[in-house]
């Protein structure tokens, strides 16, 4: 029987038993396996995964596992090591664009709100997330380890907080994504872009304190939801104010 050593390192160990953190695995197996289905059978996805070491080189999803291999396993979003300088997928765009499972909806409606792509509808199931992000490019965030162990999905993000502020301010960080939050330039319903509309346009629909006392507003091309400072100002403010202790 075949034997080798794999280490996870740093957030890698939020998935695997408590027992086998922070420490060599010595693992034994039969048949021939990828070094990605290997990581897998420890509960690891692979889009947590970001450099893979194998007796000191770098290796890709792809290598089949040896008998006597050392395997180190290092986590997205904090490096490794500047020897290892073999990609695993390819870059994400900036500022990356997001799809959200279903359970998830407040973490989706905090991010358009901070003027990040974010799609989301309660009723996607695992194959239609993974599908649009795979056609899309999209970065999957979800709670589901299953969700994110499927092939198709070449960026996601397992969120590990319950409170929806904090699995916000985790997506941030995680994505470094502080300096590009574009507050109000998202519909927090649709997720449209938001665009200038004059008032005289809309005047019929605003309430009459709101006629009175705001000029200038916004309009959702894809779902006709109207915006305006003191809609949406005071919340932004909070929101940004509660995550700013993490922020540079």
């Amino acid at each position: 029987m075949a034997q080798i050593g794999i280490r996870f390192y740093r957030s890698l160990n939020d998935f695997i038993a408590p027992a086998l953190t922070d420490t060599e695995i010595i693992h034994h197996f039969e048949r021939k396996a990828s070094i990605k289905d290997m990581i897998e059978s420890f509960n690891v996805p692979h889009t947590e995964v970001e450099q893979i070491s194998v007796n000191g080189a770098p290796a890709g999803f792809d290598y089949i596992v040896q008998d006597g291999d050392r395997i180190e396993v290092f986590p997205a979003g904090e490096n490794a090591s500047t020897k290892l300088a073999l990609q695993l997928r390819p870059p994400l765009s900036q500022p990356p664009q997001f799809v959200v499972d279903s359970n998830l909806g407040r973490l989706a409606r905090y991010l358009r709100l901070l003027g990040f792509d974010c799609l989301y509808r309660n009723d996607y199931n695992d194959d239609t997330v993974a599908r649009i992000a795979s056609e899309q490019q999209r970065v999957v965030l979800t709670r589901d380890r299953s969700l994110l162990r499927r092939k198709i999905v070449t960026h996601g993000y397992f969120v590990r907080a319950d409170k929806p502020k904090i699995q916000t301010r985790e997506v941030l960080q995680r994505f470094a994504l502080f300096s590009l939050i574009m507050p109000l330039t998202r519909c927090t319903h649709c997720n449209g872009v938001l665009a200038e509309t004059g008032k005289n346009r809309i005047e019929h629909r605003l309430e009459p304190l709101t006629r009175r006392y705001y000029d200038q507003f916004l309009l959702c091309p894809g779902c006709n939801r109207i915006y305006w400072q003191g809609s949406h100002a005071i919340r932004i403010k909070q929101l940004l104010a509660e995550l700013a202790g993490a922020g540079p």
